[in-house]
């Protein structure tokens, strides 16, 4: 696996196992097995982990598997662990945040994740026009001074909204955000911000929900409703992208890839995002290791100038996605924001 320094002395894969498909939503998750799981991805090299204060439950399933790899795997294999979580107070709650509400949800994530010292906290927040997310990023800042967060990072800004957190003085690592074949509104000027500013981007998204994988190759254009409101969220963005003929035609052209390195399309389409400019990790949803084998393969497939000008001839053909990082998602009314769920904290943390 592939490894890189994203800060001094701070060391992460370049595939980031993700956690989001451990919270509610996605079925019933045994813990001994799910700690089994974590185990199997640190050891086959993807020491990294991604979960959130509001991703139900995984938390404290990534603190239970933290405790069983040290005691495994002793105190130096732990070392090597990274755990990536957010904060992401409720939309309800915005308009009244306060120093205190922030420290108690970063305490209770301290707590449910073993960690006397977050390693990295990626901070969201739901809506511009409600002011606060300046302070609450200083807030941030005065925890890190006091031990309680090594990074602060964030997810789902903006171009000019990380350009002023910066700005103020806060000690910016990376960015976690919505980064695919499909999605490329972190090109407009993101991508460029990050290199000029020195922090990295983690993309989440990269197969789309499923989307981008071989079992969507050859099938007809699905009606709604979409089983799940991931499947729903992504295809939106194939409708934005161009629809699903020119979806389709890069379907075939990542299959096509995929057979010269003898892998899928959804490893190949992971893995033309690592060779993005300013792009540190891919980030995997994963509910056990089923696909551990493929998700290490991302970091392998070394594209040829003959992939890449396939991949980018039929991305020509496409059209660009309107505004910023989560801009569309953003629209509380229009048709990305209204499928989002804006309180998922439902005031546990006071």
């Amino acid at each position: 696996m592939q490894r890189i320094t994203i800060a001094p002395g701070y060391e992460i894969s370049r595939v980031i196992r993700g956690g989001w498909q451990l919270a509610g939503g996605h079925g019933a998750i045994d813990g001994d097995s799910a700690v089994e799981d974590m185990i199997a991805f640190a050891d086959a090299g993807i020491t990294t982990f991604d979960c959130a204060d509001i991703y139900t439950g995984v938390e404290e399933l990534i603190g239970r598997f933290r405790v069983a790899y040290k005691n495994l795997r002793g105190a130096e294999a732990l070392s090597r662990i990274r755990v990536h979580t957010k904060f992401v107070p409720d939309l309800t709650v915005l308009p009244n945040i306060s120093k205190a509400y922030v420290e108690g949800v970063i305490d209770t994530s301290r707590k449910r994740l073993n960690l006397d010292c977050l390693d990295l906290v990626q901070f969201h927040w739901w809506a511009y026009d409600i002011e606060g997310w300046l302070q609450t990023a200083g807030w941030l800042k005065e925890l890190h001074e006091a031990g309680k967060i090594g990074k602060i990072s964030g997810t789902n800004f903006d171009t000019d909204h990380i350009e002023a957190i910066i700005g103020s003085g806060v000690p910016f690592t990376s960015l976690q955000l919505q980064y695919s074949l499909l999605d490329r509104r972190p090109e407009k000027r993101m991508v460029a911000l990050a290199q000029e500013k020195n922090f990295a981007l983690f993309c989440y998204g990269t197969v789309a929900g499923g989307f981008l994988g071989d079992r969507w190759l050859g099938q007809k254009e699905p009606e709604h409703p979409l089983e799940n409101r991931s499947l729903t969220k992504y295809k939106l963005i194939i409708d934005d992208f161009g629809g699903w003929d020119l979806f389709q035609a890069l379907l075939s052209t990542l299959r096509g890839i995929a057979d010269r390195h003898d892998t899928d399309i959804a490893t190949t389409a992971s893995a033309a995002m690592l060779t993005k400019p300013g792009v540190a990790a891919v980030i995997v949803g994963a509910r056990n290791r089923e696909h551990l084998k493929s998700n290490l393969a991302i970091a392998d497939i070394a594209l040829s100038e003959t992939d890449r000008a396939e991949i980018d001839a039929i991305l020509a053909q496409s059209k660009p996605l309107d505004g910023d990082v989560y801009t569309l998602e953003r629209d509380r009314e229009g048709r990305h924001g209204s499928i989002m769920k804006y309180n998922l904290n439902k005031g546990e943390q006071k």
